[in-house]
């Protein structure tokens, strides 16, 4: 699909769709470096620690695929800027956590909305610019921003911390997440929806209930070992989830092709010959 509206031109909208890109990543790694600040600040247990990290990147894993289908499905300008607002809401509201709960669960919907921002604006990217030396250089863009998110974070982390607090680590990405917003909204034009089908909500609460079982007995397996009940039930749930997820997942595409094999035409005898 084209966008056939660019009045604004690419380049503002891929400059706000690559600073999308930016702050997802940047909110990456920006609280490694903050890390024994927010533990001191809202009372967090090594357990908790390692959920601040991981509590984003598990939802952002999760639910990236889910975010692209609904992208599809919604409409991918739709996606982006709600993906934003709850990405820059749920940044602002880890800033002022007094809790580590209520830390815990913003960056779990931290990690929502990069999952409905990411795959949005790189399907706007593509839709943009049609391939050829343009795309090439907008991907190339694309790619620099992204790893320039995650080496700035490292740094940015560290000289707010100790500027300001840990808190303005998520103030910052907060205030950087609305400007974005009103950039992209301004910049980046509307576009038909071309999705059809339905979104598969069952498979995306087992595929995330399945991950997050997996990254909780990792996580703790180091501290009660590997023997622990807990641990091995955390891993049997993502056994039990995940494998007849992958198998369906196997059956739904081979069905697929067989129809699609089955619906082909054949040639006559008299056609070939």
């Amino acid at each position: 699909m084209r966008i056939t509206d660019t009045t604004r031109g690419p380049g503002a909208a891929l400059a706000a769709l690559a600073g999308a890109q930016f702050t997802v990543m940047l909110a990456t790694s920006i609280v490694n470096v903050a890390l024994p600040q927010i533990r001191a600040g809202v009372g967090l247990s090594d357990s908790g620690t390692t959920w601040v990290v991981n509590a984003y990147g598990l939802a952002f894993g999760a639910l990236l695929l889910a975010g692209g289908r609904a992208a599809d499905l919604i409409g991918r300008r739709r996606v982006l800027l709600a993906g934003l607002a709850v990405f820059g809401a749920a940044s602002l509201a880890a800033g002022l956590a007094a809790s580590s709960a209520m830390l815990i669960v913003a960056r779990a919907v931290q990690g929502l909305g990069a999952a409905a921002t990411a795959p949005a604006a790189l399907a706007l990217v593509m839709d943009l610019f049609p391939p050829g030396p343009g795309r090439g250089r907008a991907l190339g863009v694309w790619g620099a921003v992204s790893g320039a998110g995650g080496a700035a974070g490292v740094l940015l982390g560290g000289v707010l911390t100790q500027a300001w607090g840990w808190q303005w680590i998520f103030f910052a990405v907060a205030i950087g997440t609305f400007l974005v917003l009103v950039g992209a909204a301004v910049s980046v034009p509307r576009a038909p929806v071309t999705g059809s089908g339905r979104f598969d909500l069952p498979g995306t609460a087992t595929v995330t209930v399945a991950l997050t079982a997996l990254v909780w007995g990792l996580t703790t397996a180091r501290r009660e070992g590997w023997t622990d009940t807990a641990v091995l039930g955390a891993f049997a749930v993502t056994a039990v989830l995940g494998a007849p997820r992958s198998s369906w997942s196997s059956a739904a595409t081979r069905i697929r092709c067989c129809r699609r094999a089955c619906s082909a035409p054949v040639a006559s005898p008299s056609a070939t010959g």
